[in-house]
């Protein structure tokens, strides 16, 4: 009885930690779409996303993340723990306020995150186009969190 109980608890932990991951990988693309923005260009309509592109992108995601969270948090050291101004990659203003130091950060980090992208087959204005419409578009976010879940269980097979 003792490892049923065992074995639900790990369950139902790994599904919390999934929920948490997703939740965690939706605040990411925000902040990647919002305050390291790459040039969009504006379009009529979005084009239908299809399960290439859904998986690419959900890859582009995973391998952006570390590099966000490290870049964020050198930029916060820098800046002394204050709010870290809105970042925009093709705006080379938008990084007038950074130091030096906090300025190459930022940088290395849209040149890394461009080479991510497209490493994956993705133009940077397609994920953008992603990226917007996962916000409005719910069966797309269930496809792309159905993604996220399968890619980090082949990449972590407990």
């Amino acid at each position: 009885m003792k490892k049923i109980s065992i074995f639900f608890l790990r369950l139902n932990l790994q599904r919390k930690l999934a929920k948490s991951f997703f939740y965690g990988t939706l605040a990411t693309m925000g902040v990647v779409s919002s305050a390291l923005v790459f040039s969009t260009k504006a379009n009529a309509q979005t084009p239908a996303v299809n399960n290439t592109e859904i998986n690419s992108y959900a890859q582009a995601v995973l391998a952006m993340e570390p590099a966000r969270q490290k870049a964020f948090e050198e930029i916060k050291k820098l800046i002394g723990g204050k709010e870290v101004p809105k970042i925009v990659c093709n705006d080379p203003n938008s990084m007038n306020g950074l130091s030096s130091q906090a300025k190459d950060i930022a940088v290395n980090y849209c040149n890394h995150s461009q080479k991510m992208v497209e490493g994956q087959g993705l133009s940077i204005e397609r994920f953008n186009l992603i990226t917007v419409e996962l916000q409005s578009n719910n069966e797309l976010k269930r496809q792309v969190y159905n993604r996220l879940i399968h890619l980090q269980r082949v990449s972590d097979p407990r």
